[in-house]
């Protein structure tokens, strides 16, 4: 592997690591709603477990209430069930073939303790990161061995690796700021 591939590899893969961190955190649970955090909630469909959206249509009514639509008749039971069993700690109520899904309001002291999640996903991510750096890193020194490149390209490469992880550290920090500051707000 040359030591560009080497660096594209590292870069895309640095870059799934940032869309997963985006992924967790929006399954962590502000005072808003957001379709997205049912997507995690698994429903039993005729014996196999598939995602809501799989089996119904998930919208929001207002920023406090999230709509779930079942495609056939007999799921709306299922759906609901499926909702109240999850550990996102919501409470749906069903009316005719519409599930209301409402946000219950957060207290200070859990925005506190989800602002300590978001900071140790942030930090997993971060650490997700900094191994792909060192794993690039052995990749260059590996080519060097092999006489596949110079020290000098080495010495280069891993200052490039050092840039784009420090580029992928701060987007994280950004990204953790913001949720942050959607949680803390009423």
């Amino acid at each position: 592997m040359t030591i560009a591939e080497i660096k594209q590899t590292v870069e895309i893969k640095m870059d799934q690591s940032i869309a997963a961190f985006k992924n967790n955190l929006t399954k962590i649970r502000t005072g808003r709603a957001n379709p997205a955090m049912l997507d995690s909630v698994q429903v039993d469909y005729y014996g196999s477990m598939v995602p809501i959206t799989q089996v119904a249509n998930v919208s929001l009514i207002d920023s406090r209430t999230v709509s779930v639509q079942p495609w056939e008749k007999g799921m709306g039971s299922k759906i609901e069930k499926a909702i109240r069993d999850s550990d996102l700690g919501l409470n749906p109520s069903s009316m005719g073939d519409l599930i209301r899904v409402p946000m219950p309001a957060m207290s200070e002291e859990r925005r506190k303790e989800l602002t300590k999640v978001v900071r140790g996903e942030g930090e997993n991510a971060k650490i997700a990161v900094r191994n792909l750096r060192r794993d690039a890193n052995e990749a260059v020194k590996k080519a060097v061995k092999d006489k596949l490149a110079s020290e000098d390209d080495q010495k280069r490469s891993e200052t490039d690796i050092q840039k784009v992880t420090d580029r992928h550290i701060i987007d994280i920090d950004r990204l953790v700021v913001a949720k942050e500051q959607e949680i803390m707000a009423v």
